[in-house]
């Protein structure tokens, strides 16, 4: 990588694209599958919109939109995607889920994608990168310049209890109920270079960061960084990652416009400069979120006063809903915040789902048919 390369490129102001890694499970007993390769050579042939490319396992498939001006085609095109991609793996006897972990596979089983790339974090992380075997969305927002990137970055870091409680789907792992609404995210924090960016105040100073970080050999490009937010420079977007894969493409659009609404209002109003504070509460309101969810207890570092997670996001979408309306998603977030109060969770269907059935390859097949669009019922 050169010095050219960090440079940011301007992007069309609150542009949208989504990430989703997605589970691909076998048809018999809906463990996790070994069919990436397969599946991916399929909708190679079938023009499917937006992008499909390999993660770090053999058992994850990433989608990848196209870059949208709004919620609605966004929206459009997730479902399209989601189409082509159910009836592709119908062809190979494989279904496709949702949630943010794989309610009981062993990470011991796990094969990593043969590139060069993921074949050398297997040699640097060791079996962290087989358990890395977990699914999120990442949303990435357009950003006219670095430093508006740099701003962005600090800003949204106050909302990632947020985006934690809203997308949390995850409770289950290696045959176990974690008692967290999300526990994705514990394993992306044994990662050393997870967490949050520095506290810079420009592009320039983060340039700087990046450039020191490579020059002592822990860094050799902006994806070696595993943090919960991030800029993008190549992209000129901030991206962030905290999400859990959630169940359907309908939420994953929804919360992709409850970024873009925060988004317009962070950097239109300006309504606080960047501080220190955030960080000094971040790893306990983060928590809280992916324990507890929105009954989790967020404390806000500009007040420093104590609410429910559920408060702070329905007194958020009040405050951003004039920006909602003006990019065209005021219903899309009127329907978010529907379920914020009803105290709906991916997580919660999850576990309700299992008290039902009383089988993990019954839960990971539900999963499977309602992200494949073969059932409605999303309580």
């Amino acid at each position: 990588m050169t010095s050219s390369e960090l440079e940011f490129t301007p992007s069309a102001g609150l542009t949208l694209g989504v990430e989703l890694e997605l589970q691909i499970l076998n048809s018999r007993d809906f463990n996790l599958a070994r069919d990436a390769a397969d599946l991916i050579n399929l909708l190679e042939q079938s023009g499917h919109p937006g992008a499909v490319k390999p993660e770090i396992t053999e058992s994850m498939v990433e989608l990848n939109s196209s870059i949208h001006a709004s919620y609605g085609s966004l929206a459009r095109e997730l479902e399209a995607l989601r189409d082509m991609v159910a009836e592709s793996a119908e062809r190979l006897n494989l279904r496709i889920a949702g949630g943010g972990s794989h309610p009981f596979h062993d990470w011991s089983d796990r094969r990593i994608y043969p590139t060069e790339r993921f074949q050398n974090l297997l040699k640097v992380y060791g079996y962290l990168a087989k358990q890395f075997t977990i699914f999120g969305q990442h949303v990435h927002v357009g950003c006219p310049d670095g430093d508006a990137a740099v701003y962005l970055t600090h800003m949204l870091a106050r909302y990632v209890p947020h985006f934690t409680a809203l997308s949390a789907s995850s409770p289950f792992q290696q045959g176990a109920d974690t008692s967290y609404q999300s526990s994705r995210l514990n394993n992306v924090s044994a990662f050393p270079l997870s967490g949050q960016m520095p506290f810079v105040q420009t592009w320039g100073e983060f340039t700087a960061y990046f450039e020191r970080m490579r020059g002592l050999g822990i860094v050799e490009s902006m994806k070696d960084f595993y943090w919960d937010i991030r800029p993008k420079p190549e992209y000129g977007t901030v991206e962030i990652r905290v999400f859990d894969t959630p169940l359907t493409v309908e939420r994953a659009a929804l919360l992709a416009a409850y970024v873009q609404g925060l988004a317009r209002y962070l950097l239109n109003e300006r309504p606080h400069a960047p501080s220190r504070d955030v960080y000094e509460f971040y790893r306990y309101n983060r928590f809280q979120a992916c324990r507890y969810g929105l009954k989790g207890s967020l404390v806000d570092a500009y007040t420093e006063k104590r609410s429910s997670v559920q408060e702070d996001i329905l007194s958020t979408l009040q405050t951003i809903a004039p920006h909602a309306r003006a990019l065209g998603a005021e219903a899309a977030l009127q329907e978010l915040g529907a379920g914020v109060i009803e105290g709906y969770s991916d997580a919660g269907w999850v576990r309700q789902a299992y008290a039902e059935v009383k089988s993990l390859n019954d839960v990971a097949r539900l999963q499977s048919e309602l992200w494949m669009g073969r059932t409605k019922v999303h309580a």
